[in-house]
């Protein structure tokens, strides 16, 4: 089985079935961050097209200095950015439905294995951080997926956005604020914020 190194080099010898396979490999992860960040499916399909477009249009400048995906999430961070510049999403800020948070927001453990009670339960959390999120600018939202879905510290947030690290601390704090009063959580929880939200986002 080919490394992904390996699956790099020959995409850029101008094999499409190798880029094909390293698409494969990080399509679910770019469309979910995509999702999250716009809550429309046609808007992140969009926005998903556009990544992979770029990625296959700049493969000849990857240098093995940092990890494909890395490499692929900064491209992914430019098209969000200019996306929000050039246009407002053409549903953004309106309710996500349950299809949409079972199909794209979250993983879920087998069916068999979860009890009815705990599904509904979860069902509700998410509506909330994703009605939370939607309250939010779209550059603080993208920074909040970042630290808590991506888990990139705030300096490298702060590089990637364009941004002070202070301002991106100042940033996740609103955000979170925003998340406690959907929940109903304590300041003292934030924690249980951050759990929340990488496993139910991710």
């Amino acid at each position: 089985m080919s490394t992904e190194n390996e699956l790099i080099r020959r995409a850029q010898a101008g094999e499409t079935d190798a880029f094909c396979l390293l698409a494969q490999a990080h399509e679910r992860r770019i469309y979910s961050l995509a999702f999250h960040y716009c809550r429309d499916h046609q808007d992140a399909e969009d926005l998903s097209q556009e990544v992979w477009l770029k990625a296959y249009a700049a493969l000849s400048t990857f240098r093995y200095e940092s990890g494909f995906y890395t490499w692929l999430r900064k491209i992914m961070i430019n098209c969000f950015l200019n996306h929000r510049r050039s246009k407002s999403f053409s549903r953004s800020g309106g309710i996500v439905d349950s299809t949409s948070i079972e199909d794209y927001a979250f993983e879920r453990q087998d069916s068999a294995a979860a009890s009815l009670e705990t599904t509904l339960d979860n069902r509700l959390v998410v509506n909330k951080v994703m009605q939370a999120l939607s309250e939010v600018t779209p550059q603080q939202r993208l920074i909040f997926l970042l630290k808590h879905q991506e888990g990139m510290t705030y300096e490298e947030i702060s590089k990637a956005v364009g941004c002070s690290p202070g301002t991106v601390k100042k940033s996740v704090s609103r955000t979170v604020a925003g998340l406690r009063r959907r929940l109903g959580v304590s300041d003292e929880s934030e924690n249980y914020i951050s759990c929340a939200a990488t496993g139910m986002l991710s």
